[in-house]
């Protein structure tokens, strides 16, 4: 099996666990969940600097999910890396449980920061990047935001701080997946000309399609290269993807399945017959 083949299975996996995780907890954000498990795949399992033994690591690749409420494809991919056992993923949203509705620092290994308040990770992730350079550490920092999160003024005006301070050592992605909570980001506040935005900010901006395994890896290689100045790779997603009764619909934004859309949504991710027989009942028997 290719890299890219491995890449997208491990993106595929992380979107069923994000379904089922979801359908036991009773309600979850499963839209931005599932329209970012392969940039998540990429950077976890190809471009990041990690130790599946040690999330903590000095000299590690730091990454800071903005959009704090896509966290079940974060914690999806925490199993796949091994930070977390897979069984851990059946108590999100437990009040005893390390996996909360948004990331908490301290609680779950690999989260570099508490998001959920939309706007505040782009600038926390430009102070990593300059305390990096001020430490002579070669680290990397990712943060990835929402288009519906770019509402908020604090993305514009860190998005004027990192050129200022050439931060070539920092990567944003904004899953533009092109709703935020009740709307498409059109109807409720347009962002585009989005490239145009960023390059005039300063930045060198990427675009491409987010659920691309490959595009992505190329992305992220061109971003290495750049010198002076950060990097946005605009990421081109569906909101919902792969969730046949939700799929680029508002509604995907917070669900509550019901049994039919988790077992229709587990067949068209590929699950087995078999597979899905035993979930369903894993879930009559919690409910």
């Amino acid at each position: 099996m290719s890299d890219i083949n491995k890449l997208k299975a491990i993106a595929n996996r992380a979107r069923i666990n994000v379904v089922k995780m979801i359908a036991l907890s009773g309600v979850g954000h499963a839209g931005g969940a599932s329209s970012i498990a392969e940039i998540l795949s990429v950077l976890y399992f190809h471009e990041m600097n990690i130790d599946p033994t040690n999330p903590n690591f000095e000299e590690r690749d730091r990454f800071i999910l903005s959009k704090g409420h896509g966290c079940p494809a974060l914690y999806a991919i925490f199993a796949e890396v091994g930070f977390i056992p897979e069984e851990m993923l059946w108590t999100l949203h437990d009040i005893d449980s390390p996996l909360q509705m948004h990331p908490e620092l301290g609680l779950c290994p690999g989260i570099e920061m508490s998001t959920g308040a939309l706007g505040q990770g782009l600038s926390a992730g430009i102070g990593m990047a300059i305390g990096a350079r001020l430490r002579k550490k070669d680290f990397r920092v990712y943060v990835l935001i929402g288009d519906g999160e770019s509402n908020e003024g604090q993305i514009w005006e860190a998005a004027m701080s990192a050129p200022k301070f050439k931060l070539d050592n920092l990567v944003v992605i904004m899953d533009y997946n092109k709703f935020c909570l009740s709307d498409r980001t059109q109807q409720v506040m347009p962002l585009e000309p989005l490239y145009g935005k960023w390059a005039a900010f300063g930045w060198h901006v990427i675009e491409v399609n987010g659920h691309s395994i490959s595009q992505l890896i190329h992305a992220f290689e061109e971003a290495r290269k750049i010198q002076g100045k950060p990097t946005i790779i605009i990421a081109h997603t569906v909101k919902g993807y792969g969730i046949p009764s939700v799929e680029d619909k508002a509604e995907s934004h917070s669900v509550a399945f019901i049994a039919d859309q988790v077992s229709e949504t587990l067949l068209a991710l590929g699950c087995s017959q078999h597979e899905v027989s035993q979930f369903m009942q894993q879930l009559k028997e919690k409910n």
